[in-house]
């Protein structure tokens, strides 16, 4: 397990890696480079994140640190993941307030923006395999039920997780009372 200057620099190395978003390497770094989770315990964790309150990759910093090393793991975790991106918005800030109404620029962050949509998509690809490969048709109806509910009916997330939470524990816990008997 990393030690607290480890943990530190890589949460640093994936904000500063994480143009338009740093799930991609958070997952990438923590899973596939250290070894530090495995696919199903990044999954399992980065879960959980999304029903603490605050961005999810925040959260996902401050629990992974608090498992790694207590609560020092979780303010370096924290600390690595904002710390400089925090300085470099704030630079960007003062020059965009100064020279962003140059159309040079527009065009710059609409080619960004481009790149972040395909950086999600990537990841959330990557995050989807492994329940796939479980072949877990509980995992597999809740995907496909929850994806339908928020990407295509625009249902609102808060109530869609009220409902599609409960039924998916009933329906695991259902399906693993089956296999028991």
């Amino acid at each position: 397990m990393p030690g607290l200057l480890e943990l530190f620099l890589a949460f640093a190395k994936m904000s500063l890696a994480g143009f338009g978003g740093v799930l991609v390497f958070a997952r990438r770094a923590i899973v596939d480079k250290h070894r530090w989770m495995t696919a199903n315990e990044f999954n399992e964790t980065f879960a959980l994140c999304h029903f603490l309150p605050g961005p999810n990759i925040v959260n996902l910093s401050v629990v992974f640190g608090a498992r790694i090393r207590g609560v020092a793991g979780s303010i370096v975790a924290f600390t690595g993941l904002l710390g400089p991106p925090f300085l470099i918005v704030t630079a960007l800030a003062m020059t965009y307030a100064r020279y962003g109404d140059l159309p040079v620029l527009r065009r710059v962050l609409d080619g960004v923006s481009c790149a972040a949509v395909g950086l999600l998509f990537a990841v959330t690809w990557r995050m989807m395999l492994p329940l796939l490969k479980q072949r877990d048709p509980v995992a597999v109806v809740a995907l496909i039920a929850v994806f339908i509910a928020i990407g295509v009916l625009r249902w609102p997330l808060p109530q869609v997780l009220l409902v599609a939470v409960p039924a998916s524990f009933a329906a695991t816990w259902l399906a693993r009372k089956r296999v028991a008997s």
